[in-house]
């Protein structure tokens, strides 16, 4: 369970430096009580403008005492210094960056989050999914060991961002050596086309409304494992079918200010609200019907160390861990 905690802002408008408000933080706590009452440890993936608000880092401290739940990294460029690169939609992919830009940004983030919360995040999530070729070499030297930037089947190259259309749900190793957990934001295909999901759907984007007439008829609908703009009919046939197909980890999210009216498009008043809340719980339900246990990332990382192949180095003939290429 992944919350982009993140800063409020206007996601029709700009990307702006000056949007750095953090109130919609306070309402963490409610939600965080309901996920701690059925056992969900929460990965909180913190920015910048969240890392340097004492008020923020004071809820979320709190929300510590659980024993189960973390704080993680989420870049968001546009608001995390160093400010050297104009503000546009590119370059609100951090993977469009200049690597030492990149390679300074991540520094930063991670320092702060250090001085706030007494310890290094070792989960990291690119605002936007904006993994770029730089990207996991840079979290490998800075010392995190789990990244969930690729949002598996989705495609942002029409904003100059990352295409993760050809990457599934299943968690693997990446990065130099293998040295990175991946856990790609799970998303699955639903419909009696759906065996034809990513080129069906790719195609079906270049006729107007193609999507939406396709997904009213039964045919074809992504769906990613969260409660923005994912109606939870589909999100539970899609729970279904990624167990079907052997997915032993689904990645949830959604973003902390979902939890004050107006602030995303998802939530725009207090009956889509309460319409989220809804969703969670009854997929809560859903879940403790079928046997799917809630997991930290400590545990996910413990799973990764066991998984992780051992191959004999080349000169000794000793054992050595060392990435392999497989799942997990």
């Amino acid at each position: 369970m992944f919350v982009d905690t993140e800063e409020e802002f206007d996601w029709s408008e700009p990307f702006r430096r000056e949007a750095r408000s953090t109130t919609a933080i306070e309402a963490l706590p409610e939600m965080h009580a309901r996920f701690a009452e059925r056992g969900v440890p929460v990965a909180y993936l913190v920015d910048h403008p969240v890392a340097m608000s004492p008020g923020a880092v004071a809820v979320l401290r709190r929300l510590l005492d659980d024993g189960c739940s973390t704080i993680g990294a989420q870049l968001h460029p546009w608001v995390n210094p160093p400010h050297d690169e104009p503000v546009s939609g590119p370059n609100s992919f951090t993977g469009n960056l200049p690597r030492a830009l990149q390679a300074a940004k991540l520094r930063e983030l991670t320092q702060a989050i250090d001085r706030a919360f007494g310890f290094r995040p070792l989960v990291y999530r690119a605002g936007r999914y904006g993994l770029g070729p730089d990207t996991l070499a840079l979290l490998a030297a800075e010392g995190y060991r789990l990244d969930s930037s690729m949002r598996a089947a989705y495609d942002y190259s029409g904003e100059a961002g990352p295409d993760f259309s050809a990457i599934g749900n299943h968690a693997f190793f990446a990065g130099p050596e293998r040295a990175l957990v991946e856990l790609p934001l799970t998303t699955v295909f639903i419909g009696r086309a759906r065996r034809a999901g990513p080129g069906l759907h790719r195609a079906l984007g270049r006729v107007p409304r193609g999507r939406g007439v396709a997904a009213r008829l039964g045919l074809l609908s992504r769906v990613a494992l969260t409660p923005e703009d994912m109606p939870l009919d589909e999100a539970l046939e899609a729970v279904r079918i990624a167990r079907g197909e052997g997915v032993r980890i689904l990645n949830f999210s959604y973003h902390s200010p979902s939890l004050v009216p107006g602030h995303t498009p998802y939530v725009r008043d207090a009956a889509e609200l309460t319409v989220f809340h809804r969703w969670w719980e009854r997929m809560l339900d859903a879940l403790d019907r079928h046997g799917v246990a809630p997991v930290s990332v400590e545990a996910v990382l413990k799973a990764a160390d066991a998984a992780r192949p051992a191959v004999a180095c080349r000169k000794t003939g000793t054992s050595a861990i060392a990435g392999g290429a497989g799942g997990l």
